[in-house]
Formats: structure tokens, sequence, C-alpha cells
């Protein structure tokens, strides 16, 4: 069964923004790094026109300057909008109407495809005046993430009272941090025709191969406090699986981590800053692991002992 948003088929992987925009939760805050806009929108080009058509943003990523360049990308095309409102500590339908409005307007009054309670606070009241956007059609269906399993039936729940039901769940997922498989998350959206989108399955360029314990992450940064090199050393082993599984596939190793994601069902979300990151995707399209090479590679990554999630995430 084909995956569907907002009745629009869903292709294997999305392309993520997070590290698009500046200023607070920017890139250069989040990734140490920051890329000029006139670049992202080339990526963009290059990524839009090669197919990749889903894209994943967020009203906090850059407070805004994501969403923003991504509007203005994505004027008069179509493209599949992922978006996310990020609640306070407490519940404010007002703030989700305000929200939401600078979003569309960014898109030019283009409605989000799918509309994120990107934190499980106050799931209940968020998630019923979500239901009230949705009978509204200001949104066109909704997801939930870095949810528990038990929080993910809750929001199930409580759209199917309204006579909806989840559009997607998005979590946390890597070859070091399987939190959602162990817990049966990603099989229980399997059951349910949920997609279950993976993000930072790169785990922010420390599955690329090209950060080690000679060269480190920007200091500083988000991914420097997650990945210093010490715990970069002990992932070498991985890096040295992945080369050799992905090369039988003529993959790159952080080719390999997403093509890894896909074999498990998911759909990953994957961060371009860069045009040539956007060319690479492409030969992804017909790419899945064997079973063997799927096992190898999971079994490696628990030999690392390396497993790390973010500040903001509930254990899964």
């Amino acid at each position: 069964m084909l995956n569907t948003i907002n009745e629009k088929e869903i292709p294997i992987l999305a392309l993520g923004t997070w590290a698009w925009g500046t200023g607070i939760n920017g890139s250069k805050m989040i990734f140490g790094t920051s890329t000029d806009e006139n670049t992202l929108k080339e990526s963009f080009r290059i990524a839009f026109d090669s197919g990749f058509v889903l894209w994943d943003t967020a009203a906090v990523y850059g407070m805004g300057n994501a969403e923003r360049i991504l509007g203005e990308c994505a004027k008069d095309k179509q493209i599949i909008l992922s978006d996310k409102y990020t609640p306070g500590k407490k519940f404010n339908g007002k703030a989700i109407d305000k929200s939401l409005s600078e979003s569309t307007q960014k898109f030019s009054g283009v409605i989000p495809d799918i509309y994120w309670l990107h934190m499980p606070v106050n799931l209940d009241k968020n998630l019923e005046h979500m239901c009230s956007l949705l009978k509204q059609k200001k949104i066109g269906s909704i997801g939930v993430s870095n949810c528990n399993m038990a929080q993910i039936k809750r929001a199930e729940q409580i759209l199917n009272k309204h006579g909806y039901s989840l559009a997607g769940v998005q979590n946390h997922y890597s070859l070091l941090y399987r939190g959602s498989e162990k817990a049966g998350i990603i099989e229980w959206c399997g059951e349910c025709n949920i997609p279950f989108f993976s993000y930072m399955t790169l785990e922010q360029g420390a599955l690329t191969g090209r950060f080690n314990n000679k060269k480190g992450f920007p200091a500083f940064s988000r991914r420097s406090f997650a990945f210093p090199k010490s715990k970069l050393k002990q992932i070498e082993i991985l890096h040295t699986e992945m080369e050799t599984i992905g090369g039988k596939y003529n993959l790159s190793i952080a080719d390999t981590a997403i093509v890894w994601a896909i074999s498990k069902g998911t759909v990953p979300i994957v961060g371009i800053t860069k045009p040539y990151q956007a060319q690479t995707l492409v030969k992804l399209n017909n790419v899945t692991l064997s079973e063997s090479d799927v096992a190898q590679l999971e079994m490696t990554a628990e030999k690392t002992g390396v497993e790390v999630s973010g500040s903001w995430e509930k254990s899964v």
C-alpha cells in the first residue's frame, strides 16, 4: 500500500530544512555552520527537479527563517508541505492559530499537507484544537512528533473521535538510536498504515564519514556536544562497516545510513544545504539493502556502545 499525505503520494524520503535560516535555533546554533540563501535555493531547485517534492520544516527552525526561505523556493511549485507547531508549556489555542497563520503566509496561502504537533505537550488539548483546524480545512492532516507509544495511541484515539486518523509519526531514528523500533512504534505504524518519518537518520553528520576523532564538529554547536571526538572515535567501526556494505550497492557512508532507514520501512527526513547533496539522493530511489546487510549494520552499531538522544526527546 502506498503511503499518502493529504491524498498525495509520499516519496521514499523527505527533505529537511532544520539547517536553514539564522538566529535562535538556526543553522549556526544547531550545526555550527550556515549556508547562504542562494545556495539553499539552488539546492531546492535541483532536488525538486529530481522529483523530491516532500519538504519538512517547522516554525521554530531559525525562528521562522527556514519557513520563509522554503516558501520563497516553493512559490508556484507543487510540493508536499510538512510543517510543525511547537507548543509552549501552557495550552494556548490562539498561539496555534497565530503560528499557523504566519506559516501559511510564508507559503503564499498554501496550507500544510501535514501539520505536526512537534512535542507531546498538553497533547489532548493541542490535538483537539488542531482537529478544529482540520475541520476548517486550514491544514491537510495531522501528525505527532517525539512521542512514545502510549502518546501515539492516545493521539490516534483523539483523532478517531473526530473522524480522522494520524497522517504520520515523526521520531528520531537512526542506526545509533532505534528506540521507536524497540518500543514497537514502527511495527504499529506499519500495521495501521501510518507513515513513520525518521529524523536525524544521519545524526546531523555523525553518520556521513566526514567527521572523526581528528576532524570533529564545529565547537559549541549542538552536534559537537552530542558527538565529541571521543564518540566519533567509537563509531569508526560502524563507518568502516557502512563503507564496506555500501560499496556493494555503490553507496557512500551517508547513502547507506539513509537506505538502511528506507529498508526498515520508514521515510527518512534528510537535511540538505548544498546542491551536490541533492544530486546524490537520486540514485537512492531503486536501492534496498539485503536483510543480512541490515542485520550486520545493526550489530556493528550496537557494538559501538553509542546511543545519543536529544535533550528535547522523551523515552520511547
